[in-house]
């Protein structure tokens, strides 16, 4: 089939759905399907700096195009961001495209705004329309502003296919919007196995090297984490921390190491290219992730690939791969000292980062592989193939309203890179 993918955030851009739509589509194209990705991205200042900018590459299993997401950029006058404007955008590039060849199927990453958008592409191709919750609009959006709340209802209420990475992350949007928990269809993320594969290393190296790697960002617990090394620091702990990625919160992160006087003990990368990431994992000993929620969290999936011990936090979508004490050491987000003594026992006791270890990498092969997972997108696909297409959603969100209709005192018009 010809599938439409309508992205938020394609590479170069340093985010989770760059990985995930990259791999996606990769095995989607290897099953014989034609894939078109439409893809946002920014250019303005703020924007490279939190994601990286620039227009998608090109790829040689797909064909990609880039729209550069103006709407969003306006904040950078003081303006509110215009989703609106670049949702008109999304929707004309893939009424253009279906008119030079037919797409059968729009598929989207995140309900807002390119899950409305797909809604509208597939109300007036009359093709499927297959949605993907992604964790900020299903942590977050729909809770902020009136707008919102009908755009979200709308998605959740009428797209023909809801997926959802994990029950938790289900449960939770289940409950914030009122929605049936039969709408949705639980596929995990995945991870590339053959790029993540595992290095021996030296049994009698220190082990003292800790990774964060991913969205520098305080919703995901980088600055905890600096705190945590703190306590371990002052408890004469031996550790190296480095700090992978960049995002809204780097430059308070680097502040903070040097407030601390921890320059020494903590070191940042930067932004890392997805083709370099793997060698990051390996130089390093423990993986540590704090976050608050995840949708599903691929930067645990490629820990575990690479047979890292992990201390993370038990929250939603992390709970649902980890559990403590079996595959994972897990404390409660926010908690600096719980999350030191995690640390610190895993820096102590090699045998249990040996076993920690083991039994993920053995649920990562099992579980977490894209061979595996692309087959149940691919089976959701033909479900939707032959059910009729549902525009009554347009009775909560007219999706030709202006921005000047829209609720502008929603935080995210301000800082839409929260979204």
């Amino acid at each position: 089939m010809r599938i439409c993918f309508v992205s938020r955030r394609y590479f170069p851009a340093i985010s989770g759905m760059s990985i995930y739509a990259q791999n996606l589509t990769k095995h989607l194209a290897e099953l014989g399907h034609e894939v078109v990705m439409i893809s946002q991205y920014r250019e303005d200042k703020e924007g490279v700096y939190i994601y990286g900018g620039g227009p998608p590459p090109v790829e040689n299993w797909m064909k990609t195009y880039g729209l550069r997401s103006l709407g969003e950029e306006v904040t950078g006058q003081d303006e509110p961001a215009d989703f609106e404007r670049d949702m008109k955008e999304m929707i004309d590039t893939a009424l253009k495209l279906h008119q030079e060849e037919p797409f059968d199927l729009v598929h989207a990453q995140y309900m807002y705004p390119t899950g409305l958008a797909a809604l509208e592409i597939s109300k007036q191709l009359d093709i499927p329309n297959v949605v993907s919750i992604q964790g900020g609009d299903g942590h977050w959006v729909g809770t902020c502003c009136s707008t919102h709340k009908h755009a979200i209802d709308a998605v959740l209420q009428h797209a023909m296919s809801l997926i959802i990475g994990c029950d938790s992350f289900a449960r939770e949007v289940s409950e914030r919007h009122d929605i049936p928990i039969d709408r949705f269809t639980i596929i995990s993320g995945a991870v590339d196995l053959d790029r993540f594969t595992t290095v021996a290393k030296d049994p009698d190296r220190k082990r003292n090297k800790l990774l964060y790697h991913g969205r520098v960002d305080s919703r995901k617990g980088a600055l905890d984490l600096v705190y945590a090394c703190d306590i371990l620091r002052k408890r004469n702990i031996d550790f190296h921390l480095t700090i992978s990625g960049i995002g809204p919160d780097l430059d308070a992160s680097r502040e903070l190491v040097e407030k601390l006087k921890m320059n020494d003990q903590v070191s940042f990368l930067g932004r890392v290219g997805y083709s370099e990431v793997n060698k990051v994992y390996q130089d390093q000993d423990i993986f540590v992730s704090p976050s608050y929620a995840e949708g599903f969290s691929n930067t645990i999936l490629e820990a575990m690939a690479t047979k890292l011990p992990i201390v993370a936090t038990e929250v939603v979508g992390i709970q649902d791969c980890l559990e403590h004490n079996v595959n994972a050491l897990l404390c409660q987000p926010g908690n600096h000292k719980a999350l030191a003594d995690c640390i610190e026992k895993l820096l102590k006791d090699h045998q249990l980062q040996d076993r920690l270890l083991e039994r993920a990498y053995t649920d990562v092969m099992e579980k977490y592989s894209w061979k595996v997972v692309v087959k149940k997108v691919e089976k959701e696909y033909q479900r939707v193939l032959t059910q009729k297409v549902d525009t009554n959603w347009d009775q909560l969100y007219e999706i030709a309203d202006e921005r000047e209709d829209a609720d502008l005192s929603c935080r995210f018009r301000k800082v839409p890179h929260l979204l």
